[in-house]
């Protein structure tokens, strides 16, 4: 088994040897009900150091719903993202958030942390608008669909490291949101990840 540093080691230099010359500038889009969950783990500073290597994160947003304990919200500013709390769908919020990053020249490549599969179409418009895509996800329930739509995905899972490959079909299933599960998470521990450029 590889040690963790050498799998995010791995992805930077991957993501270092596909950028184009000059830093790209990335919108970081989070889906907190869908991603922070206590059985994914997910550490938002390996997120950010592996979006680093590959350019500037010039917005950071984090999507919570009015039910994200102040420990959750605080965690995320103290990783230099803004945290968004949503009285309503945090879906619907995301995605609007997410167009404005499509026509915003600042912008050129948005990165997405979730496995719903309702944020396929805003990947498909930023392609249509010559954004780069990114997207970060946990199985299970990490969409197929929205793995193809991304320009590159990056599997994030816990205690190994092992090549993504979703020629099985896995991944199709939608999960449910429980803020409970969520909510007190403060992103210790660690993720390995894994990225493959879409074919």
């Amino acid at each position: 088994m590889k040690p963790v540093k050498s799998g995010i080691d791995s992805i930077s230099k991957y993501l270092r040897s596909k950028k184009e010359i000059g830093r790209r500038k990335i919108g970081l889009l989070v889906d907190g009900p869908n991603i922070l969950r206590k059985e994914f783990d997910v550490n938002l500073e390996e997120i950010r150091d592996v979006l680093k290597d590959y350019g500037n994160i010039k917005i950071g947003r984090v999507f919570l719903n009015q039910y994200a304990s102040d420990k959750l919200v605080e965690a995320i500013e103290n990783h230099g993202l803004e945290p968004i709390i949503c009285s309503s769908d945090v879906d619907v919020r995301l995605a609007v958030e997410g167009m404005e990053l499509v026509h915003n020249p600042n912008i050129d490549t948005l990165a997405i942390v979730t496995r719903d599969a309702d944020f396929k179409p805003l990947l498909n418009k930023a392609n249509e608008h010559g954004k780069e895509t990114i997207i970060f996800g946990v199985e299970p329930g990490f969409s197929t669909a929205l793995k193809n739509s991304a320009d590159y995905v990056i599997l994030m899972k816990k205690d190994k490291m092992s090549s993504y490959d979703d020629s099985d079909g896995v991944g199709s299933g939608e999960g449910g949101v429980d803020a409970a599960e969520y909510q007190d998470s403060i992103y210790e521990g660690s993720v390995d990840k894994t990225c493959v450029e879409k074919t």
